[in-house]
Parts: structure tokens; sequence; C-alpha cells
């Protein structure tokens, strides 16, 4: 369909001029230059050198007034029809003739034309582009002519008629809450666009529980542009009229979920990724409990999104809803020592002569245990806590190889204990006095321990699949039921606050605690380490080393071990699928010859767990939030432990 309007006009009549004389072309000949009238000699202010063939110090703009006066003429009925002198019109002069003997020059610098290339502007080849081809350079096209750019520009169709083809708009994506919220690679699928969609979904349920009044926490981690994304989080959730309680700076993940339960807020958004690359961020959701969002709650915020689609979200500006009193910012630090010194004798660890290492992984942990525990005897030493988005080229987990610059300071000399944070410091782990690293499984043992040993509880404790056998022993000793989830904290707190528990704990060093959040706290959890060892201390059992060695005695060994099998995303679906396929179809009967006792599917349909007679266990398990299967085991012996690694990884890799 033609088109109309400036300054397409002149371009139609130029095609229509096309279309009426066949075999006439519309403008100069390579071999042609155009001489102005007087009127655009006038224009031009001189002799029109400007007007003519453009040199080569006119560059661009020469070229494209060149190019729109000629279009003019065109379009007034005076280019190349007349040759008539004073008429105003503009009459082509042709060159002299080549000298005998001589072939004239082609347009292209002296060589045949190349398949495939069109002279640009209807036939008119500059000198520039001659120029360019010379050097071996592309030949440029104007941006709406440009192939496989696929975006909406003007063609020409047969017959010399313009249409416009609009490009389809992209598919939005496809967001499905994991583990542990949605996570996604920055500028791929994790973009303003698919953050303002979460934060939509979010607050159609909470308009729907009828609970905008009681206002949202947004919160964020030290991740690249993590504020960026949680200011634009806020402008949706200001659109829907919900008040907005913002951090100031960066915090750690559990700090939203003790506003949430401190202000009576409907739900909590946090900007995390938690462990994640560098490369990734993600969207959290929190529970009115202040617990991770459960299958309930996500299942209806994606309904919320997916019933959205790709339609434009409404944002109100985060200035002016400041200014209309609907934003309140918060530092959660004074609160929250307050909260945690409600459960935990601070001045008491502050008291203690000893000296700690705290490695937080340029995460959002940063400074907070130093702050904590400062002003007593106790020395703390905090290192790597700077903001560094690339997290110093590792992984921001507290496992091994990650913590390797931790454990060897502690191995140097100097410390008692070392407690470590993950990137957005809702994970825990720890260290002896010679930098042994205290691997998560022993640490769920060791919190239990401490709250049955020295607190004297007997609540339930709550378990994530994956975790250790040795929380079954203990419940056993201490007359302490063991309750089972599927992984992920969005299982254990909702499971804690069913049964009442004193403490759930998952595999990946994940910890809340029935008398402070039924959510994780790394740095709860951290002090509570901190509490033990000094409690054993007082019975004798130091330095730390020793303490672990009765734990062991009491518990039992524990030789524990994960490895990660990552899979490229773009196969990850398939990939996962036909493992569980065969694993269900063709589930082994012996492990690297040991007879398989039993064996459990996992309740989230994305695993299965093997038991030797011995308690040794094997489990392979698809992640849902990174493109890898993991692969855990828990052995009585460090031998056993690695056989047992290998025959899972032999498992997933189908060799």
């Amino acid at each position: 369909m033609a088109t109309t309007g400036d300054p397409g006009g002149a371009r139609e009549v130029h095609a229509a001029a096309d279309a009426d004389r066949p075999g006439r072309r519309v403008g100069a000949r390579p071999q042609e230059r155009l001489r102005p009238d007087h009127a655009d000699l006038d224009r031009q202010g001189g002799d029109g050198r400007s007007g003519l063939r453009p040199s080569r110090r006119d560059g661009r703009d020469g070229r494209r007034l060149e190019r729109s006066r000629q279009l003019d003429r065109v379009a007034r009925g005076d280019g190349r029809r007349s040759r008539r002198r004073g008429d105003g019109a503009c009459r082509p002069e042709r060159r002299a003739a080549p000298r005998r003997g001589r072939r004239p020059r082609r347009p292209n610098g002296g060589r045949a034309p190349r398949r495939g290339v069109r002279p640009r502007d209807r036939g008119i080849v500059r000198r520039d582009d001659r120029r360019r081809r010379r050097l071996g350079a592309p030949h440029r096209r104007p941006p709406s002519r440009r192939r496989g750019s696929g975006a909406a520009g003007p063609r020409r169709a047969p017959g010399g008629q313009r249409v416009t083809i609009i490009a389809r708009p992209p598919t939005p994506t496809t967001i499905v809450f994991g583990t542990d919220g949605w996570r996604a690679r920055v500028a791929d699928e994790f973009t303003f666009e698919n953050v303002r969609r979460c934060a939509d979904g979010v607050a159609r349920y909470v308009v729907g529980r009828g609970d905008e009044a009681k206002g949202v926490v947004v919160a964020f981690d030290r991740r690249f542009a993590s504020e960026h994304f949680a200011a634009a989080a806020a402008e949706v959730l200001l659109a829907h009229d919900i008040p907005v309680f913002l951090a100031v700076a960066a915090v750690p993940t559990q700090m939203s979920s003790f506003e949430v339960v401190q202000r009576g807020a409907a739900a909590g958004i946090v900007i995390t990724a938690s462990h994640n690359p560098w490369t990734d961020n993600g969207f959290k959701v929190k529970a009115p409990t202040g617990a991770a969002a459960g299958a309930e709650i996500l299942g209806v915020i994606e309904a919320a999104i997916a019933e959205n689609g790709g339609a434009a979200i409404e944002r109100r500006p985060l200035a002016d809803a400041e200014a209309a009193g609907l934003v309140e910012r918060f530092d959660p630090f004074p609160g929250y020592e307050q909260f945690v010194g409600r459960t935990i004798d601070l001045d008491a660890l502050k008291a203690a002569d000893v000296s700690v290492l705290v490695e937080p992984l340029y995460g959002a942990g940063s400074t907070w245990l130093p702050r904590l525990l400062g002003g007593g005897r106790i020395r703390v030493t905090e290192i790597h806590n700077e903001r560094n988005p690339f997290f110093g080229g590792i992984n921001p987990e507290p496992i091994r190889p990650n913590v390797d610059a931790a454990l060897a300071t502690i191995a140097g000399g100097g410390y008692d204990l070392g407690l470590l944070l993950d990137g957005d410091a809702d994970r825990a782990g720890a260290a002896d006095e010679r930098g042994r690293f205290i691997h998560q499984l022993e640490v769920t043992g060791l919190l239990m321990y401490h709250l049955a040993e020295h607190r004297r509880l007997r609540q339930p404790v709550v378990v994530s699949v994956n975790n250790t056998s040795m929380a079954e022993h203990l419940g056993r000793h201490y007359g302490i039921d063991v309750h089972e989830t599927p992984v992920g904290f969005k299982f254990i707190g909702p499971e804690m606050i069913r049964t009442g528990a004193m403490l759930g704990a998952e595999e990946s060093g994940g910890f809340g605690f029935g008398m402070h959040l039924p959510e994780r706290d790394g740095i709860y959890a951290d002090l509570m380490l901190l509490e033990l060892f000094l409690a054993e201390k007082a019975a004798g059992r130091w330095p730390v080393s020793r303490a672990l060695a009765a734990f062991h005695e009491l518990a039992g060994p524990s030789f524990y071990r994960r490895i990660d099998v990552h899979v490229e995303r773009s196969i990850y679906d398939e990939t996962k699928q036909r493992l569980l396929v065969d694993l269900r179809e063709q589930a082994p009967s012996h492990l690297d010859g040991h007879a398989i006792a039993r064996t459990v599917p996992l309740g989230t349909n994305d695993g299965f767990k093997f038991f030797l007679d011995d308690g040794t266990w094997l489990l392979i398990r698809t992640s849902g939030t990174e493109p890898l299967v993991r692969v855990y085991t828990e052995a009585t012996t460090a031998d056993l432990r690695e056989e047992m690694l290998a025959v899972g990884e032999r498992l997933v890799r189908g060799s």
C-alpha cells in the first residue's frame, strides 16, 4: 500500500515518474553532474558548489543536501524534462568524451560491478562509495533498507509502490519461579521489562487480597544495577496505589523478611540472585509471615504475569510518589540489632576473648557481623567486604573453592574461628582454627546439637531431602521429631510454621530459627555458631577442632560433598527430561558394586535419592534455579564419598 506525506511525498513522485517513463532513471548518471538553477545558487549563497557533486571534505551533509535538492526539483516537474534555457530547469551536462584509446572509467573505481551490490540512492555512485570499495569495505545501505535487521521500515514492492513492513514484537519471556525465586542472566531475560512484569504480578496478588494499604517492602543486594531494578519494581507497585518501603542501600535478603514482619506488610520483594554467578540476577518474593513465598502464592503471581502477557505495564515515577508520601526509605540495622538481642546475648559474645575472621564474599552481608559484635573484647576481622559486582571472579557461595582465600588466611594463624556468608547473606558457613572447612551438613548437625544440648530445646526440626543423616541420629538421641521436605526454603519455611519447629535447614547452608524468623538468615546462623563454640569452650572442648571431634562421636561420621554438572542453557530442559526418564525407567540396582537398599523419588519430581545399607546416600537432582544437575553424597568414609560422586557423575553424563 502506498504511503503519503513528507518526506515520503517527494520519493513517491519520484517513483511515479519512474513508472510513467519506462527506461528512464531519475537522477544523474555517474558520468553526469547537475547544473543548479539560479534559485539554487541564491539559496546556497555563492557558486553553489555544495549543491553539486560533494567533495570529500563536504562529507555526509553535502551528499544529503544534493539528494534532497534533486528530489525537490523532480517533485516540481523541472528535473530532466526540459532542455530549454531560462526555464529554471536543471539540465544534465555531459562530461567531455574520453580521449581516444582510453576506456571510460567505470563508476565503481575501474572494476566490473559485483553481483548483489546495488549502487546507493537509485544509481548515483558517490566518490566515498568508490573509495570504500577500493579499500575492501562493505557497501553501505540506507538504514531502512538494511537486510536482516528485523526493524520496521519502507520497502519497494513490484510496480514501484512503497510499503511499510511492521516488525513482529518479541514473544514475552515465560517467567517461572524456582526453588528460590526467579533468576536469569542480566540483559538476556533479566531485564527491566521482565522485572516490571514480576512486580505487576505481585501487585495484582496484593490487590486481589485487598491488602494494598499494608504496603510492600522492596530491597536489593550488591549485584550489578540491583538498586535500579528495585526502583523499577517499586514504580509498578506505586502505579497500583500500593505504598512502598524501600531500602536505603543494599541489605541482606533476610532484612526484607524482618521488615515485612515488623511493619505487617502485605509482601516483600528482593532483587538478588543469592549465590548465582555474577552474570545473573533474580526476583524473590516474601510472604506476610516473612518466609519465602510458597507454591500457592507464587502460583497466583505466575498466573497474573502470564495473563498480562506482553502488555505495557503502568508505572508511577518514584520521585512523584515520594513527594506524595507513598515511599518510605528504611535502614534495617537498628531494628534488626534490637530484634536479634531478644534471643541472643550479644553482650556475652562481645566479651569473648576470641579472634574471628569473617568472609562475606563481597556481598550484602559486609560490615553486619563486625557492627553487631563491635565494642567488646572479641576481635573481628572482615575480608572481601567492598562492593564488587563480579565477586572477585568466583561464585558468592560459601563453599570450597570459593572460600579458599579465607581458609588460607585462617590457616596462617591468629584466628580461632571463621564465619562465612554468601552473596546476599542468607546462607552461613564456618571453618575451624586450622582453616578446615566445616561443610554445610555438619553445620546443620552442629546447630541442632546446640539448640538441644546447650539451649535445652526439644521442638521439631525441618530438613530438606538432601540434608544430613546426622539429623535422624540426633533426633533419636534427644527425642526430637525430624520432618523432611523437598529442596528449597519455600517448602521448609511453611513446614516450620506448621510444626512449630525450632530449626529449619537446607543443604546449601540456609538456616531458619523458630525463635527468630522462619526464613534463612546467615547472619543469625553465624551468631548461633559463635555462641555454640563459646559454650563448648566453657565446657572444656576447645579449640574448635576438638569440639568438632566430640560432636562426631555423638552424631556419627559425615563425609559429604556436592558437585555440579553444568549443562548448556539451550539444551538444559531436554537434558533434564532425558535424565529423569532414564533414572525412573532404568533405575540402577547397584552403585559401583554396592547394593542399593532403597530408592526414593523426590516429591518434586526433579531427582532420586539412593541409600546403601550403612546409611551412605547418593542424590541426583536437577536444579530449579540454574542450568545444572547437582550430585550429592554423604558417606561413612572419605573413599566411599569419592566413589559415590564418580558413580553419580557417570549417571548424569549417560556414560
